[in-house]
């Protein structure tokens, strides 16, 4: 190796050898062309890099004032609009040092401020604020609260209004944003029976405690579900983790979120409810998911809590995120009766019916579930065809021929005709029967068509399938061709519930016949849970010569946090003040917490019969939307979403009676 000597120093050189014959060698003191474009490359690319972080930067907000990025600046200037042109600020002051000492300062253009200046900077601020202030109220926006009829309104307003600027509400009423009002929401204004309360609770201090005991269990059930599952459909309490097994599948659709949300608003859980409300309106997005879904489940947790939620706060998005949704099920619709499919397919549309319901045929229970939620969306949105759908129905129904006056659970929507021959007012069939006379209380009792087929097919039920046990307990039985089971479903007793709201509602020669079924039902469905070792009632209960109401079967053995009897103690104790049904229901309280709860939630059970059962490890969103809910208003004032204002629909989602009711907010 050769040294060489430079200028800048001493740079190695290396002498190549070949049969030791020295090769001449090249020292190279500058960079190929080639080499010197890549370097430039590479620092542009750089540059590139750092301009355009320096660009795309989040904001950065802090303390009392706003640090936007230029990105952010620039966004604010493209809201501003064509018409503002802020021209390029002259030069501030610079101060430039002298040789020798001393400083020259330069001062801006003119001696005095430019007003042309203070102008623009106060149009942008200003178009600046009207900006954000429209932004947000895009993101929640509610319809205006309704006048209010008669000296108590059924719910009071705690939000007051949001006062603006003349130049904000006239951009408002520009893009077609309705201006924000009041929201309406719980508590309801104190009660007529008893005006030294207030937000729905009982003047009784026992009942005020386990109306509290009861928000305290919602509590424990939410703060889990958000603690371990938050977004998925519903909980595994003691894993701790989502639950992808339930009817929704692994899809993440919140089900648990959408099912539940009225029931925190009703007990007044403010934070928790806007803490659900949010994550629907920037999380809940049907179009991104491609699976089936059940048309009739969908309904009544997803469009029926949603609208629930829009009729008690007026907030929009609920109404149009139930909209969405709702117009995803229409191509189940699209067969050769007009009666849907029970599964469709939120992509391709492509609807089908369950493979083990008799043949291919649809559900009477699930198309006969639709219409509460289907009419109140179109009165709302001013879309008549969810409307039409479901008078289809009624019209195909109502045009069969019926075996015994009675309808059969299923119904096959190629052939127009009957599945086979099994009646029930518990699984398959029930709420049917709760929707015709639903129908009629919703329209403020002008579907006269919706009654009479509701006491027409109750006059058959109750000659054919109504039967009471040597033991004197009252019940419903299941008939397949012709042939009494003896047998009655956990799903059939929110009827007991149903013939006392039949009674109450319209009194003529049946209201006494119904409502001592009422109390005969209530009753049977009580014992049910009584004769178990942890006094919750099975899935199915039969009556023999040996035994009466109990399950006989294991596969009717189960609990799963269902609502049921509750429902049907709530609504009896609203229609006759006997204090049993608040025992009752107080039982079902403490049986919960004895054998359901556990540290991450509430568990349904496999065995009741069992004085420690097995437990399933699942919290049914109905759990919240039901079961919760009923034994809170069982526990309130009458006040607290009145039977005379609102229907609730299966799933316990309240909806406002039309003219009656002033928060029915029907589009005009």
């Amino acid at each position: 190796m050769l040294v060489k000597m430079t200028s800048t120093g001493i740079i190695p050189t290396y002498q190549r050898f070949v049969n030791g014959v020295p090769v001449p060698s090249f020292s190279r003191r500058s960079f190929r062309p080639r080499e010197k474009y890549l370097i430039l490359l590479v620092f542009f690319t750089f540059g590139v890099v750092c301009v355009g972080a320096f660009f795309f930067l989040p904001e950065f907000r802090g303390g009392s004032g706003t640090v936007n990025s230029v990105y952010s600046v620039y966004k604010h200037m493209q809201k501003a609009g064509p018409e503002l042109l802020i021209p390029a600020p002259p030069p501030a002051d610079e101060v430039n040092e002298i040789p020798g000492g001393g400083k020259l300062i330069r001062h801006d253009y003119f001696d005095h401020p430019d007003p042309h200046k203070i102008k623009d900077k106060a149009m942008l601020l200003a178009k600046i604020e009207e900006a954000d202030e429209i932004d947000k109220m895009r993101n929640q926006r509610v319809l205006e609260k309704p006048d209010v009829i008669g000296p108590n309104p059924p719910l009071m307003s705690v939000v007051a209004p949001v006062k603006t600027e003349k130049t904000v509400e006239t951009a408002i009423e520009e893009i077609g944003v309705p201006k924000q009002d009041s929201v309406v929401t719980v508590p309801p204004a104190p009660s007529n029976r008893y005006p030294d309360t207030n937000d729905g609770e009982d003047r009784d201090p026992v009942t005020r405690e386990r109306r509290a005991k009861v928000k305290e269990m919602m509590r424990h059930a939410w703060d889990n579900y958000v603690r371990y599952a938050w977004g998925k459909n519903e909980l595994r309490p003691i894993s701790k983790r989502g639950h992808s097994g339930s009817i929704f599948g692994s899809g993440s659709l919140g089900a648990t979120i959408v099912d539940g949300l009225d029931t925190l608003y009703i007990m007044g859980m403010h934070e928790e409810f806007k803490q659900g409300r949010d994550w629907i309106a920037e999380s809940l997005d049907i179009n991104s998911l491609s699976i089936d879904l059940s048309v009739f489940e969908t309904n009544i947790r997803f469009v029926g809590g949603l609208l629930a939620c829009f009729a008690l706060t007026g907030d929009v998005m609920f109404r149009d995120k139930a909209a969405q949704i709702a117009e995803k099920l229409l191509p189940a619709f699209q067969t050769q009766t007009g009666i849907p499919n029970a599964l469709v397919n939120l992509k391709t549309g492509a609807s089908k019916n369950y493979g083990w319901a008799s043949g291919g045929c649809s559900i009477l229970s699930e198309f006969g579930t639709l219409h509460l939620e289907f009419s109140y969306l179109s009165d709302v949105t001013g879309n008549p065809v969810f409307r039409a759908k479901v008078d289809h129905i009624r019209r195909v129904i109502q045009a069969m021929d019926k075996p015994r006056g009675l309808y059969p659970n299923y119904f096959n929507p190629k052939t127009g005709k009957w599945g086979q021959h099994h009646m029930s007012i518990g699984g398959l069939g029930d709420s049917f029967y709760e929707y015709l006379l639903k129908a009629w209380i919703q329209s403020g009792r002008e579907d006269q068509e919706a009654r009479q087929m509701f006491d027409d097919a109750m006059h058959h039920v109750i000659q054919h399938m109504l039967k009471v046990s040597p033991g004197g307990l009252t019940y419903i039985s299941d008939m397949k061709f012709d042939r009494l089971e003896n047998k009655m479903d956990h799903l059939g007793c929110f009827s007991g519930g149903l013939f006392g709201l039949a009674a109450q509602t319209l009194k003529n020669d049946m209201s006494s016949r119904y409502m001592e079924i009422a109390d005969g039902i209530t009753n049977t469905c009580h014992e049910s849970y009584d004769r178990t070792a942890a006094k919750l009632g099975p899935e199915a209960f039969r009556f023999t010569d040996s035994s009466e109401a109990r399950a006989l079967k294991s596969s009717e053995k189960y609990y799963i946090l269902r609502p049921e009897v509750i429902e049907s103690y709530f609504i009896m104790w609203r229609l006759t003040k006997d204090q049993k049904y608040r025992e009752w229901g107080w039982e079902a309280v403490q049986a919960l917490e004895k054998h359901c709860r556990v540290a991450g939630g509430y568990t349904g059970l496999k065995n009741v019969y069992l004085e420690e059962p097995m437990k399933d490890d699942v919290q049914q969103s109905f759990f919240l939307a039901e079961t919760l809910k009923y034994l809170y208003l069982l526990y309130s004032d009458d006040s607290l979403i009145s039977l005379d204002e609102w229907v609730y629909n299966t799933e316990a989602h309240p909806l406002p009676i039309k003219g009656v009711n002033p928060y029915y907010r029907e589009q005009v």
